[in-house]
């Protein structure tokens, strides 16, 4: 994918997280869901960005600060790779590695 379109693809997803803040999940402030979104954004950049990680279908969720990645990778290097990705990111108090090797 071309630079400028990732770049807009971020940049969009990061306007639609921040007008969407407002729709906070049950137990969560605006203000913490709109963190846990910018995380997730983050997370999925880093990963795109990442030439180990980058080819992978890895799904990612935040909840209060809690990275949870999930899909599946071919080796347990990705695997490491995609968890050390997330914990690299600030904001983040733990991450979940739920990625399945095939």
């Amino acid at each position: 994918m071309p630079m400028e379109i990732k770049k807009a693809v971020r940049l969009l997803t990061l306007v639609s997280v921040t007008l969407l803040g407002a729709c906070a999940g049950a137990g969560q402030t605006a203000g913490g869901f709109v963190d846990d979104s910018v995380i997730t954004t983050k997370v999925k950049s880093k990963l795109l960005d990442d030439p180990i990680t980058r080819t992978f279908q890895i799904h990612v969720t935040t909840i209060q600060g809690t990275v949870q990645l999930d899909g599946v990778v071919t080796g347990e290097k990705e695997k490491l790779r995609a968890e050390e990705n997330a914990r690299d990111i600030p904001g983040v108090k733990k991450v979940e590695n739920n990625l399945s090797v095939k």
